[in-house]
């Protein structure tokens, strides 16, 4: 995979083939095969991982410092975490959601819950309505903004604009959850 993102980064996505995949990897195009059918399924592979360390980093940010300061932290990991240009994160976001994005999104959901349920760093407990909104709303706000480059949209104010988001809704369940108005199901 790392042959793949090498090429993908150097050269793009229209010059990205299986078989210069091997060349640079240094292996036969047989063998390439047996571990992945086409170059769909490597830039899934790609995606999946650079997904897989994204939940791993956003979870150890969020068990470091459970306060709302994390937040930005969060943000700025979603925004600037990922391996990889502009295009190549696209890419490779693309892929993850030609083959079901709206599965993998769920599995990272699920997985991130397991992660941190039951720590008691937290001052209110997350229904899974509210859970479902932290861990997707900010991912299809920045695939949006990724899609719609012509928008112009300055990184720093959107990752304000992110921040002030997250730390509102944060807020507001934790002030329901004081007043005893949030009962997770």
């Amino acid at each position: 995979m790392e042959a793949a993102f090498q090429i993908l980064e150097a050269e793009g996505l229209a010059r990205l083939t299986t078989s210069r995949i091997a060349e640079r990897a240094g292996v036969s195009i047989g063998t390439l095969y047996q571990y992945f059918p086409d170059r769909e399924a490597i830039l899934l592979a790609m995606g999946q991982r650079q997904s897989d360390a994204m939940r791993e980093k956003i979870t150890s940010i969020i068990l470091d410092a459970p306060e709302a300061g994390g937040v930005r932290a969060i943000i700025r990991a979603l925004m600037h975490g990922l391996q990889g240009s502009a295009e190549t994160r696209m890419v490779l976001s693309d892929a993850l959601f030609r083959a079901g994005g709206e599965a993998e999104v769920g599995r990272q959901h699920l997985t991130f819950l397991d992660s941190i349920s039951g720590r008691s760093e937290f001052d209110f407990v997350l229904g899974k309505e509210s859970s479902f909104i932290l861990t997707h709303a900010v991912i299809y706000l920045l695939r949006a903004a990724a899609a719609e480059p012509e928008l112009n949209l300055d990184p720093d104010k959107l990752e304000d604009e992110l921040v002030f988001l997250m730390e509102s809704y944060l807020g507001n369940l934790a002030a329901r959850s004081d007043a005893g108005q949030f009962s997770p199901r």
